[in-house]
This record gives structure tokens, C-alpha cells and sequence, in this order.
């Protein structure tokens, strides 16, 4: 039998998604667990599938997870209103230089082709174009969005575009692939989209590891905790 672990937090939600889950997946086994440390093991416990971080929190789990994967980053998986895409970085120190994001960039092309889908990429900064010169950092992101979207046309074969600050015309042009200029920013996109205006998200797949690890945030829904678990028990069949 397949066997998924999940971290159980302080939010009780986890503990009801794991109920929905079972009457949907009972051929599936839950391993509950409470410890930071401990999922951190199931991760690396062979007898288990794959892991959901669950309501547990992130910066213990992550620090140790790094410390055995240093190249790992996490792209987050949404797909509502009619739209489905991977944003990231999402993790407020990760995606930092145009090298870093072109690493998280190859790992979403390879993802989105195993499971059977066309990379369409979108590239963010912090400003328009025309806003360059309106300050040291805007300019910067600026830069760095160009080199970026550049170094992919010349890297891949996948279609890619500039959209600078332009999120909103990103997503309505269907990119499956939403690159933000850093994790903080990428961490302000999800919160907004997916914990303010509820748009359905299976947490974050984590690359750079050979294990199905689900990141997840401590504040998701019932029906989202729901979505991870489904995410890790499908791609397991991947």
C-alpha cells in the first residue's frame, strides 16, 4: 500500500482534509506526524512516497531539507478560475539571482513535460519597462528580467515572455509558468491570489530532490490541504 506522510501543526484543518482524503483514497495510507524532525525523516525514509509539509512550519524543515538537498527550490501549483500555472520562487530566500531563477525555470519545464503539458513562461519584474531609471532596485529587476527571459530563448526551446510588473496580463495569456523577480515577491503573488482571493492551490512542488515533497502553508484551507494530498498520492504515479 502507498503510504503518504503529512505534518499535523496547530492548524486543525489537516486533520479534516486527511478524513476527505481517505473516503477518496482508501488504498492509500496517511502517516500522521507531529514533529518537524520527523518529517524531515519521512522524507528521507524510502518506505514512504512522498511527503506533505502539511500545518507544520516551514523554516526548521526547509533548513534541514537544504542541508542534505542544497539545490532544491519550490514552485507553487495553482489552478483556478479557469487558470493553471506554476508560480514561483515563492520562498522568501530563494530565486535570487538570474542564475537561481533559470534553475527553477528548467525545473518547471521539466515537470509541466512529465506530466504532460507545453511550458508557456512568463517573466515578472518590478516595474514596467518604461520604469527603468525609477530607482536603483526597480532598474535592477528590470535588468534581470531581460537577461533572464534572454537567457531562456537561448538555453530552451519553450515559449517565453517579458511581462515585467504585468502579473494580471501574464496569467490572462495562460502561462503555466510565472516566474517572479524574487521569493518575496513570488510569496506576496500566492497570498494574495491563493489565501486573500482563494484561488485553489496543491501547495508547492519541491524540485531538487529525488523525493515527492508537497510544501504547503500553515494557513490553507480544509479543501487545500485536500488538494496536496491528492498532488503527492497522483504524482507518485508520474
Amino acid at each position: 500500500m502507498k503510504t503518504i506522510a503529512i505534518g499535523v501543526g496547530e492548524n486543525d484543518n489537516i486533520i479534516q482534509a486527511c478524513h476527505i482524503f481517505k473516503e477518496k483514497h482508501p488504498k492509500t495510507n496517511l502517516k500522521l506526524i507531529y514533529r518537524d524532525e520527523d518529517l524531515v525523516k519521512a522524507v528521507l525514509d524510502d518506505k514512504i512516497d512522498g511527503v506533505v509539509r502539511g500545518s507544520l512550519p516551514a523554516s526548521n524543515i526547509m533548513k534541514e531539507l537544504k542541508s542534505k538537498y542544497p539545490n532544491i527550490s519550490r514552485a507553487t501549483y495553482v489552478n483556478g478560475n479557469g487558470r493553471e500555472f506554476l508560480l514561483t520562487p515563492v520562498g522568501i530566500d530563494e530565486g535570487e539571482t538570474v542564475e537561481d531563477r533559470f534553475e527553477i525555470v528548467e525545473n518547471c519545464i521539466d515537470f509541466l513535460k512529465r506530466v504532460g503539458k507545453t511550458p508557456k513562461i512568463a517573466i515578472l519584474a518590478e516595474g514596467r519597462k518604461d520604469d527603468f531609471g525609477r530607482g536603483e532596485e526597480v532598474s535592477k529587476s528590470i535588468t534581470e528580467s531581460e537577461k533572464l527571459t534572454k537567457l531562456i530563448q537561448e538555453k530552451t526551446s519553450e515559449e517565453v515572455k517579458n511581462y515585467y510588473i504585468l502579473v494580471e496580463k501574464a496569467i490572462n495569456d495562460n502561462c503555466n509558468v510565472i516566474i517572479a523577480p524574487n521569493g518575496r515577491v513570488g510569496n506576496i503573488i500566492f497570498r494574495t491570489l491563493v489565501l486573500l482571493n482563494s484561488w485553489p492551490s496543491y501547495g508547492a512542488v519541491t524540485f531538487g530532490m529525488d523525493k515527492i515533497y508537497i510544501d504547503t502553508s500553515r494557513d490553507q484551507s480544509i479543501d487545500g490541504y485536500v488538494r496536496s494530498l491528492i498532488l503527492a498520492n497522483d504524482l507518485d504515479r508520474v
